[in-house]
């Protein structure tokens, strides 16, 4: 016969089992999800580098170096997503940062999914980032300059 705190912990790891792999699936980097109000959806990363139509290379301000860049235009993914552009975007990357902003009727912004050829994952800011395609003037020495480049993406929430 088994002690009543064995028999305890096993009931709980069996109805935590069934459980177990849809918690993980929620806190995987293999995901980004969209949400609109209380609508969510989940986008595979896998399909997002599938779907990566756009290269460039251009100068990375972060990297201080010439980069190849492999990705989707961010408005085009939006549109599909949302019916539309957003005026505002809440993000929530894997590190915790949070910010929203706005102006991303444009479609010189990008989202990454390859860099120099490679997935990205959150060991080179990824699964995904957002990266303006041509910073126009901006001096690359400033990174200040380029405090609304989004890594590390999680979740992108639409706002009101």
């Amino acid at each position: 016969m088994l002690p009543a705190n064995h028999v305890r912990r096993l009931l709980v790891s069996l109805v935590c089992l069934p459980l177990w792999p849809a918690g993980v699936a929620l806190a995987s980097p293999d995901v980004v999800v969209f949400q609109q109000g209380e609508q969510e959806s989940r986008v595979e990363v896998a399909a997002l580098r599938e779907r990566a139509d756009v290269h460039f290379t251009f100068f990375d301000p972060y990297l201080a170096e010439e980069v190849d860049i492999t990705g989707l235009v961010f408005r085009d993914l939006l549109v599909e997503q949302f019916g539309e552009v957003p005026a505002r975007l809440a993000f929530t990357a894997w590190d915790d940062y949070e910010v929203t902003l706005g102006g991303w009727d444009d479609p010189n912004w990008i989202l990454v999914t390859h860099h120099d050829g490679e997935p990205l994952g959150l060991r080179e800011r990824g699964p995904v980032r957002l990266v303006e395609r041509d910073y126009g003037n901006r001096d690359p020495a400033n990174l200040r300059n380029f405090n609304d480049w989004v890594w590390m993406i999680r979740g992108i929430e639409a706002s009101r």
